[in-house]
Order: structure tokens, then C-alpha cells, then sequence
């Protein structure tokens, strides 16, 4: 084949102008040459003083596929955890996370147990009301009328029905036949201060249809309609609910609430109550509580002094009925309900919210006095009654005055 016409005879070089071969490595090995690799990159040789050439650039790890995209297969979207592989078939099986390793599952429980106490707390003061023996109280007479706030008379009685020979002689109550009130109480509330009032049961009052005799005898002759005539005819209040509580409903309660406390001015030694205590504050059971709010002779006060132990007595066991524990514990709220229905009675208008009114009232006594007296035998003042319960009556017991309301009802 003829020469190319550019004059480099085909190879690309100026024929006749490189015998030796010194542009070989422009123009590369001429035909027929010994070098293998005619366009190899001839290394650059480097000048002194040159910077030595950069490193080769590091090429990453190429990335290794899920083994569901190696075959093909649809990668799961961002965000999403991929479904565990199934163990093959014959193979072990993963372990498995218990039931009961689970938080949400104590959270439960505890959730459970929460609404089954509810349920409980609620159940029993209803399932026990229904055992509550009704006393129609409301007399037929003319009454007073309709006064704001709510007045309870609350009225213990020493009947000692439910009580057996044994329990009687423990509780030196004596006459299982006597049927007499021996503790009093008008209890007011409203929008004054919650008042406490003691009736001294040897008090002498008008009763109708009797003349003038000690008021707890009222009870014996015409049962509850004529002791709440009685009241109301010597006070003026109108009496809205009615609480009776018998010589066993009060150990009961007690006991049941675990024992209240009880802070006698002086050692104490009663033989017709059966009590038997030391001066000062100290926990004692029912059986003690109820001797407490009995005794009365070892006092040369004898009736006042009674009246100021059966306050005390009662402020203690509302403040142990109401306090958290006798709610939180199953034992103790189902013992205290179950003592209500053997030994308390209540007016026939009462339902279980006005009983727990009553109880709660009962433990925000803020004014508590005996009726004031003129005299230490229990005659009434009957200027100072007068004031005393037309205050309660207008419910402004904010302003009942010290001299009002005294501890034994006698003038300071």
C-alpha cells in the first residue's frame, strides 16, 4: 500500500527527520518495532522540587443489599421495621416474649385493680343501707317552719336490742328493757360554722301531752315523733334528719375503725359504766369509748361532764371513719359499714347521700357547747337558749358569741 501523501510515510512522523528514534515516544514505536504497548502512558519523571502526586481517591465499599433485593424484590418503605424472616421449616425457633414481661401488661392490672376497688368502695355503703332500719320521726303536731340550712338530731340510745347477756354484762349496760336516750345531740349546718349542741338528757322540759319531766324520758312515752316534738317545741329549730345510734353501734364502730383516742382531764374510775382510766391521751377500743360516754357519777358535774366525753368521743370517731386508711382498707371499710346496719337508725326521709352528709358534717364541728344552762342541775337560761337557737335557726351560727357557747352550757 502506497505512503500517506501528509509526507510521514503512513506512521504519523516527518519521513526522513527521526532516524534514531527520539520522538519514539510522540509518535510511538515505528512499525516492526520491539514495543508491545505502542500507547502507554509513559510515566512523568519528576523534577527536583516537584510536590509529590496526591494520593489515588479511596473508593467506597460498594453497599450490600437486603437479601429481599437481591432477588428482586421490593425494598420496605422508610420508617418501617421488615417483618422478621420465618425460621425454616424444622429449624429453631426464636425465642419468644412472655406475657407477663410486657409493661402494658402490669399496666393493666393496675388499671383493673383501680376500677374493682372502686366498684367495691362504692358497692358496699349501698349494699349495707339496705339493711338500715327507717324510724318514722316526724311528729304529726304542729311543727316549725322550713328554716335554711339542715339540722340533724342525733340521739343515743341505751337499748340494748342485739345485744346478748354476755355483751351486756361486759358493757355493764344492765336493763335489757330500758328504753331511754341518754346522749342528745343538735347537729347544724349551712353557711356558717358547722355547730354541735348538747342536750343534757335530765334537762326538764315541757313534753306534750306529760308536762315537764327530763327530756329522755320523751323517748319511753311517745318514741322518737314526741322527743322530736319536744325539741322542737323547746328550741324552735325544725329538725330535718334523724340518727339513732345504739350501745352496740358504738362499739362497733369503734372497733371497727381500729380504736380512737381519748384524752380524760383525770383519772377516771366509774363503777356503774365499767370504766376504768388513767389521766391523759391514749387509744382504747370500743368497749372503753362506750364507758367513756357514759360515765358521769365520779364528776361532782355529774351530766355536764358526761355531755363534754360524748362530744369528744364522737369528734374522734368521725375523724377515724373519714380518715384515708379506713377508706383504702377492704377489711376496714367492709367492718365499718357492717356495723351500721345492726345498731343505727335512721329518719325515714334519709337516704345514704344524707347519711354521708351527716358523717362528714360530723367531723367539721367548728362550734361545739351544751345548751346554756342557768344552773349546774340542767335547768335551761332561758334568755341565753333563746338567742342561742334563734342564731341556728337564721343560720348565722357565724354569730353565735363565746358567751353562747360554753363547754358545760353554764355562763363563764
Amino acid at each position: 500500500m502506497a505512503g500517506r501523501g501528509d509526507g510521514t510515510g503512513g506512521s504519523g512522523r516527518p519521513s526522513g527527520e527521526d532516524p534514531d528514534g527520539q520522538f519514539d515516544w510522540i509518535y510511538g514505536t515505528p512499525r516492526g518495532g520491539s514495543d508491545p504497548e505502542p500507547t502507554r502512558r509513559i510515566p512523568v519523571q519528576r523534577r527536583p522540587g516537584d510536590a509529590p502526586p496526591p494520593p489515588p481517591a479511596a473508593h467506597p465499599a460498594p453497599r450490600r443489599l437486603p437479601p429481599a433485593e437481591q432477588y428482586g424484590g421490593t425494598p420496605p418503605p422508610p420508617g418501617r421495621r421488615p417483618a422478621p424472616a420465618s425460621p425454616a421449616p424444622g429449624g429453631p425457633r426464636p425465642p419468644r416474649r412472655g406475657r407477663w414481661s410486657r409493661p402494658r401488661t402490669y399496666v393493666r392490672l393496675v388499671l383493673l385493680a383501680l376500677v374493682l376497688w372502686l366498684v367495691y368502695t362504692v358497692a358496699v355503703p349501698f349494699v349495707a343501707w339496705n339493711r338500715v332500719d327507717k324510724v318514722d320521726f316526724e311528729p304529726s303536731a304542729e311543727r316549725p317552719a322550713e328554716q335554711p340550712g339542715t339540722t340533724y338530731l342525733l340521739v343515743g340510745s341505751d337499748s340494748r336490742a342485739g345485744l346478748s347477756p354476755e355483751e351486756r354484762k361486759r358493757l355493764h349496760t344492765g336493763d335489757a328493757a330500758s328504753e331511754l336516750t341518754d346522749t342528745i345531740l343538735l347537729l347544724h349546718t349551712g353557711d356558717g360554722p358547722t355547730t354541735l349542741v348538747s342536750i343534757p338528757r335530765d334537762s326538764p322540759l315541757d313534753i306534750p301531752g306529760f308536762g315537764v319531766s327530763k327530756v329522755n324520758s320523751a323517748y319511753a312515752k311517745g318514741g322518737t315523733p314526741l322527743l322530736v316534738q319536744t325539741l322542737e317545741k323547746a328550741t324552735g329549730l325544725r329538725v330535718d334528719q334523724y340518727v339513732e345510734i345504739g350501745f352496740g353501734g358504738l362499739v362497733g364502730v369503734v372497733d371497727a375503725v381500729g380504736g380512737i383516742e381519748i384524752c380524760p382531764q383525770q383519772r377516771i374510775k366509774d363503777k356503774d359504766s365499767g370504766l376504768n382510766v388513767k389521766k391523759g391521751c391514749q387509744e382504747v377500743d370500743g368497749a372503753t369509748a362506750l364507758a367513756y360516754s357514759r360515765a358521769r357519777k365520779y364528776s361532782p358535774i355529774s351530766d355536764l361532764a358526761r355531755v363534754q366525753q360524748q362530744r369528744e368521743v364522737i369528734a374522734a370517731v368521725g375523724d377515724k371513719v373519714l380518715s384515708p386508711w379506713s377508706v383504702l382498707n377492704p377489711l376496714r371499710w367492709w367492718g365499718l359499714n357492717s356495723s351500721v346496719p345492726d345498731f343505727f337508725r335512721f329518719g325515714d326521709s334519709t337516704g345514704p347521700v344524707d347519711a354521708g352528709r351527716w358523717a362528714l358534717a360530723m367531723t367539721k364541728v367548728e362550734k361545739s357547747c351544751t345548751v346554756p344552762l342557768a344552773r349546774a342541775d340542767t335547768t335551761w337560761d332561758a334568755e341565753r337558749s333563746k338567742r342561742l337557737f334563734g342564731r341556728i335557726a337564721e343560720d348565722r351560727t357565724d354569730e353565735i358569741t363565746a358567751d353562747l357557747c360554753t363547754a358545760t352550757g353554764l355562763a363563764d
